[in-house]
């Protein structure tokens, strides 16, 4: 065996077994990476790329509800335009980040959230009408024991009588929906103003205290429907 030979071969070697170290390493380190809850949360028409000013304020109410347990928030990127059609884009990337999550991190209670059209998104992948939007098959059955609660605010499908509480035999029990007042977009009602007001109702909080009991028991899917509506209880 020639000098030349020898070094290509012994590089090979020392490549192969790198690639095996790291093989071996990887899923302690996936594991290393998940936190107690995962949050993924989808923002409302025309907001910044990220959670937006409700989805934010919502995560830093519940990270102060959980106390010491680690929070890791997943903004679902999608257009979120007026063009209401993007909300399936939305879908689609919600509906992978939540089942990567649940195959990744099993130990992890994810949490689902979603504001005005980021709350269609969240119907889109957790409710029966997912179908016909076009979507197609919400999540695989078995990713809901993974998710400890949902949170949406300001949904456009609870104004035509269609609130996901109500409407998704999987997720329902484990829904906390929130309409703000007279919130046009989520009810018959003409004021404007409520829609960005969610925050400043104390609504965000709400949710989050909401949430935050899901997460601490998560064994399952509840025994009650929860709809929420300008901060009263309702289904109860």
């Amino acid at each position: 065996m020639s000098e030349t030979t020898r070094k290509v071969g012994t590089f090979i070697l020392g490549c192969l077994l790198a690639t095996a170290s790291l093989i071996a390493l990887s899923p302690a380190a996936s594991a290393a990476a998940c936190s107690d809850v995962e949050v993924v949360f989808a923002r409302g028409t025309g907001e910044p790329a990220g959670v937006g000013r409700v989805g934010q304020a919502f995560v830093d109410s519940l990270r102060s509800d959980l106390g010491g347990e680690s929070v890791d928030v997943a903004a679902v990127d999608y257009p979120a335009s007026y063009d209401f059609r993007h909300a399936i884009d939305g879908a689609r990337v919600a509906a992978a980040q939540v089942q990567d999550l649940a195959a990744a991190c099993p130990a992890s209670s994810i949490v689902l959230g979603g504001f005005s059209q980021g709350a269609a998104v969240v119907d889109l992948i957790t409710a029966d009408p997912a179908q016909a939007f076009g979507f197609g098959v919400p999540m695989a059955p078995e990713v809901a024991d993974h998710v400890a609660a949902v949170a949406v605010f300001g949904n456009p499908s609870q104004k035509i009588g269609r609130p996901l509480a109500l409407n998704s035999p999987l997720y329902g029990a484990k829904t906390v929906e929130l309409c703000n007042g007279t919130d046009p977009v989520c009810s018959p009602g003409d004021d404007r103003a409520a829609h960005s007001l969610y925050p400043q109702a104390g609504l965000t909080d709400q949710a989050a205290s909401f949430v935050a009991d899901r997460v601490k028991a998560h064994t399952g899917p509840g025994a009650a429907v929860t709809q929420l509506a300008a901060g009263t209880v309702a289904g109860r």
